[in-house]
């Protein structure tokens, strides 16, 4: 592919990938340090957990709320394939037939609706394995259509006159505003709610005088107990005997303050 195809062929996604990684990476520290309520404590949390547990907030915050999970299900779902067809992919495709082009589409999304509902419950999953696929027939529609160009990438300008040109071009402006308004918008809201990632627990902590029960945020698990964040001392300890706390709320959300 030239230079020219990658450089634009991909340009109405490339803010997308940006976005859905900025949140991926970013949201998940925010909601850190709003939750345990300074940056000094999510770094603590963070050197606690160690590089191998990180992936249990994302998990916790992301999947942990049905709608965030959603959406940012149904963004993978339309970024991946439609860069992927900017960089060629609809070029190759192009003598495919369309009943077997759709099915391809449908691998991803339905894969992500598994995972989605696993965490969130079935509607949810078949809600995002849906969504992640209507998103995918869009980009495969608009090179079906003529309105972008299997060689470049790119659109073509042609005006969408027909009912089934302007569907697709809604599809798409649906696809940007989830990627880059409602994915981020979800996500802020999501980190700044207060609520714990993970599990919350009642231990007992013994820090030298003495054992006593203290609400603990579980950071790690061992094979004594947890290595947990001590809410009320404000400081990562070792507990034992540990007791799930129904209440997950460990802070009041921003809008609240």
């Amino acid at each position: 592919m030239t230079e020219t195809m990658r450089g634009n062929g991909a340009a109405q996604v490339s803010a997308a990938h940006v976005m859905a990684s900025a949140v991926v990476f970013a949201v998940p520290v925010l909601k850190l340090a709003w939750t345990l309520g300074s940056g000094d404590a999510a770094r603590d949390a963070l050197l606690a957990m160690g590089p191998a547990n990180w992936v249990d907030v994302v998990i916790g915050m992301f999947f942990a709320e049905p709608v965030l999970a959603v959406v940012l299900a149904a963004v993978l779902c339309y970024i991946g394939y439609a860069y992927r067809a900017a960089h060629g992919g609809a070029a190759r495709h192009q003598g495919r037939a369309l009943a077997e082009t759709a099915a391809r589409a449908a691998i991803v999304p339905g894969a992500l609706g598994v995972v989605v509902g696993a965490f969130n419950g079935l509607w949810w999953g078949v809600a995002a394995g849906v969504l992640g696929y209507l998103l995918r027939l869009g980009v495969v529609a608009e090179y079906r259509t003529g309105a972008r160009s299997t060689a470049t990438g790119r659109r073509t300008g042609k005006p969408a006159v027909a009912f089934g040109a302007r569907a697709v071009e809604a599809v798409r402006v649906a696809a940007l505003l989830l990627s880059l308004v409602v994915l981020p918008a979800l996500s802020v809201v999501a980190a700044l709610d207060g609520r714990s990632w993970t599990s919350v627990l009642v231990c007992d902590v013994d820090t030298g005088g003495g054992p006593q029960r203290a609400r603990l945020v579980e950071l790690d698990r061992q094979a004594a107990g947890v290595v947990g964040w001590d809410v009320p001392a404000r400081e990562v300890v070792s507990g034992t005997n540990c007791a799930v706390d129904p209440d997950d709320v460990l802070r009041d959300p921003w809008w609240r303050r």
